[in-house]
């Protein structure tokens, strides 16, 4: 049996809190409901726990994330890493059950020197652009590499 670690916002289970964590189910059950919610995924939370038990990344997790993004490259029109018209994605970590303060979020993944030009092009905003490159590079240090503020 083939595991299933992704899910897009249209795919989820919105009631299923345990395996699309408490923001991801509802990300899927507002999409659902038709409020206007970018397109998007979540990884399950067994992918998580699988990861914590083996030390590795679940077999399939990897060519699934692809899938999923190349799905939203299609719901949008952007491109991951594209340069005239970048999809940007904003990443959260989240659990069955929240608690306050323990929110990781890392936001315009997507973002380089090269798709910066893209997106100042698209914007016609210079400033909001660095704006976005700056919290990419703040949060994915503080995230991802835990670089102090």
């Amino acid at each position: 049996m083939t595991s299933v670690h992704c899910y897009s916002f249209q795919q989820g289970d919105g009631k299923n809190k345990a395996l699309l964590g408490g923001k991801g189910a509802n990300l899927c059950e507002m999409t659902q409901l038709g409020l206007n919610v970018p397109p998007g995924f979540v990884i399950t939370t067994e992918a998580c726990l699988d990861y914590l038990e083996n030390k590795v990344l679940p077999e399939t997790l990897l060519t699934e994330i692809r899938q999923q993004i190349e799905q939203t490259e299609q719901q949008t029109g952007k491109q991951f890493g594209g340069v005239d018209s970048p999809l940007l994605v904003s990443v959260r970590s989240g659990s069955a059950i929240s608690m306050p303060g323990m929110m990781d979020t890392i936001l315009n993944l997507g973002l380089n020197k090269q798709t910066l030009s893209g997106l100042i092009e698209l914007t016609g905003d210079p400033r909001f652009a660095y704006d976005a490159y700056r919290r990419f590079i703040q949060l994915f240090g503080k995230v991802a590499l835990d670089i102090d503020d």
